[in-house]
């Protein structure tokens, strides 16, 4: 839980402006949803127009009071280890690895697809790693496994090698069924009515287009009393306006929108609003991350969402470069800085992501986790107690001395400041002998020893067999389809 508060950078007057434009545009323009009648039938018994098969225009503000009306501001996603369930909202900030991408890269075998292998992996290092809080979603995409079966190989991944909250498919309402009904075989379908504890992390089709596929997800997971995070996927100058202002606007009235959606399925069920919103290159077209015009939409879209009161999703640590380099690191502290000091909830993609979310990286995920590391010491805040002032040690050094060997010192030196594992801090002359190797030289070795290290969580047997024997008897009910 932190302590230290999110920046507030707008006054009331400009989240007012910001709120009547992302109304104006739900109004004015309309979000279509294509392809889901009940969706369409729910906003229109709320007060809203359908103008044609699909477009939903929403009177100004009322998407706004449904979401006041019965979002939570906070909630629990309990994990199967009670000690690893987190709390989304409020003062919490919760990291989640990166989400999505196709292919996996390390130092010794390069860029490639991703398979079930390395699936495996990524979840074990989320397990093994302190800082990371949440074990994502589809934390690459295995895809050595047929299209339509490989959600249920991902799922069973997380509830056996990690005992830490996961994340279910999104891909297809069938899948976000099977990812609750296995919810229900691990935890009880009682438990899983009353409480949270899975996640659907669902894009928009941005600009102001829910397929139907998305809207009935949205709607599967809220109906099941579990939390949806309702996420507007805009690249300025591409999904979206190149002016920071209108892409603020349309994020917000896309995300309000969406969460809308599924408190009116089901009133009162978890919610997280999400945000997505970067730039591209107007030279290209190529997606850009790390730049400033998102920092300040952040800054905005977490003050709007706390006005609201529902949690906040941000992005992590991205990056466009191809390489685990000086520019995977800048631009990777240039977005999850600005994400943790608006008060992001839940930061998913805060460890490996690197090309614009197409690759998942080994040597990457160890690194950015340790960042996360960082991120903890920072929210805690300063400890203002009297080994915090150290007047003990004051008293025992004096003028013209050092501290180095005080008792101060020693009481403390295990845990006074935060140790970068992955940091080299030695003379030059000692990292020569040692071999002169870099970071990635280094987080490689560290994943691996992490990976040889690992130990799984103890599952219980009966609920083992049975998940193993749903999984069976789905992938036996459809032939294999890879597209």
């Amino acid at each position: 839980m932190r302590v230290i508060p999110p920046y507030e950078m707008l006054d009331e007057e400009q989240l007012v402006n910001i709120e009547t434009h992302a109304d104006r545009i739900l109004q004015e323009i309309g979000m279509e949803i294509r392809g889901d009648l009940d969706a369409l039938r729910l906003w229109k018994e709320a007060g809203a127009e359908i103008d044609g098969k699909s477009r939903v225009r929403v009177p100004m503000g009322l998407a706004r009071q449904i979401v006041r009306r019965s979002a939570r501001r906070e909630f629990v996603q309990h994990s199967r280890n009670p000690a690893r369930s987190v709390a989304i909202g409020g003062r919490a900030t919760v990291f989640a690895p990166a989400y999505g991408p196709p292919f996996v890269a390390c130092a010794d075998r390069g860029r490639r697809y991703g398979t079930l292998l390395d699936f495996h992996n990524f979840v074990k290092l989320a397990y093994m790693i302190p800082w990371l809080h949440h074990s994502g979603g589809t934390v690459c995409e295995p895809t050595d496994i047929p299209v339509n079966k490989r959600h249920l190989d991902m799922l069973y991944a997380h509830m056996t090698l990690s005992d830490k909250p996961f994340m279910g498919s999104v891909t297809t309402a069938s899948r976000a069924a099977d990812s609750i009904e296995m919810c229900r075989i691990l935890f009880g379908a009682e438990f899983v009515d009353n409480n949270c504890v899975i996640l659907g992390n669902v894009n928009v089709n941005s600009p102001l287009v829910l397929d139907g596929e998305a809207s009935r997800v949205i709607r599967t997971y809220a109906a099941a009393n579990q939390a949806p995070v309702c996420v507007p996927f805009i690249l300025g100058g591409a999904m979206g306006p190149v002016t920071t202002a209108g892409g603020l606007a349309q994020c917000f009235a896309e995300a309000i929108f969406c969460v809308a959606l599924g408190q009116l399925e089901r009133p009162g069920s978890p919610v997280i609003l999400g945000n997505f919103l970067s730039s591209i290159s107007l030279k290209s077209g190529a997606p850009t991350f790390g730049t400033p015009e998102p920092s300040l939409a952040y800054f905005a879209i977490g003050q709007l969402a706390r006005r609201l009161g529902v949690p906040l999703r941000c992005g992590g640590n991205l990056c466009a470069s191809k390489a685990v380099d000086a520019q995977a690191a800048y631009e990777s502290a240039s977005s999850l800085w600005p994400a943790f000091l608006a008060g992001a909830n839940f930061v998913l993609h805060s460890a490996g992501w690197l090309e614009a979310g197409l690759v998942m990286s080994y040597e990457k995920f160890v690194i950015d986790a340790e960042q996360c590391g960082a991120f903890h010491v920072v929210g805690r805040g300063l400890t203002l107690d009297d080994n915090g002032f150290a007047m003990d040690a004051f008293a025992e050094v004096g003028p013209g001395s050092h501290f180095l060997g005080s008792a101060h010192t020693m009481r403390n030196f295990e845990t006074a400041f935060f140790d970068f594992e992955l940091s080299d801090n030695n003379s030059f002359e000692q990292w020569t002998q040692e071999g002169a190797h870099d970071i990635v030289w280094r987080a490689n070795r560290k994943w691996k020893a992490l990976l040889e290290a690992y130990q799984p969580p103890a599952v219980n047997e009966a609920k083992d067999d049975a998940l193993q024997s749903y999984i069976a008897a789905r992938k036996a009910s459809m032939a294999d389809m890879n597209y």
